[in-house]
């Protein structure tokens, strides 16, 4: 079994996994935050500055160590390079409808038999092994190790929330707590009216749900709700608090 495909399974399982947000566009700092023990990252396309260049470096980085690699992609037009560069997965922002979440599973699903797919195929990219992966085998692995996962960050999408958790092919769906926050003119996160719409969300049963939490934050609360798929802090809040947490110290 792949490293994605394993990965796939243990989110759909509902195991407990951690990773966070990578921003930095260059494959040492992924090679430094594969070998501090995340169980995937998430690489930033849409708010980081990644290109296709840069993602594809980034992703073969996280292929050769093993770590799982997400990509949140800012529009639908870069799912494609980037499932056939080896990603486990994608990350959709602002989902709002069933609808939505149905056109995003058939982005990332071959026409398998006249099946519900538009992904074009290609058998010499990267995640079929550069051709050395048989025809029929890759077209029936990849349904296996491709991770969708729909972002819920928008009020509407709260309101059709247990609709697009069941939608065929959404694996996941991840709480945007700081656009709810801004799109309901509120303060934070942290405001209670965002901890509630967080609950609805988290506590859908027809698939895996997650958020991402603040370094620090109590992520047993959230295991409470429902969640199993925390992405805490990121490359650069870890550089930044790690760089706070010496100074203090140096300072006594």
């Amino acid at each position: 079994m792949t490293p994605n495909a394993k990965f796939k399974q243990r989110v759909v399982a509902r195991e407990r996994l951690l990773g966070a947000f990578h921003k930095t566009p260059h494959p040492i700092a992924v090679e430094v935050m594969a070998l501090a023990g995340f169980d995937f990252l998430v690489l930033d396309a849409e708010h980081a500055p990644f290109d296709r260049t840069t993602l594809d470096s980034c992703l073969i980085t996280s292929r050769a160590l093993n770590i799982p690699a997400i990509v949140r992609i800012p529009d639908p037009s870069w799912a494609l390079n980037t499932l056939d560069a080896g990603a486990a997965g994608l990350m959709i922002p602002h989902v709002e409808t069933p609808e939505q979440a149905a056109e995003v599973a058939q982005l990332c699903k071959y026409a398998k038999g006249g099946g519900p797919g538009v992904r074009g195929f290609a058998g010499t990219s990267r995640a079929a092994a550069y051709g050395l992966r048989p025809f029929a085998e890759h077209l029936e692995e990849t349904q296996h190790e491709v991770t969708i996962i729909a972002q819920i960050e928008d009020p509407k999408g709260v309101e059709n929330v247990q609709a697009i958790a069941a939608t065929p092919g959404i694996d996941a769906l991840f709480v945007g707590r700081a656009d709810l926050a801004v799109s309901h003119g509120l303060s934070g996160f942290f405001d209670e009216e965002v901890s509630a719409m967080t609950d609805r969300c988290l506590s859908v049963e027809t698939c895996a749900t997650g958020l991402y939490c603040a370094p620090g934050e109590d992520t047993a609360r959230w295991t409470d709700a429902g969640a199993s798929l925390f992405v805490v802090g990121s490359d650069h809040s870890l550089i930044l608090s790690g760089g706070k947490d010496l100074r203090a110290a140096f300072d006594g």
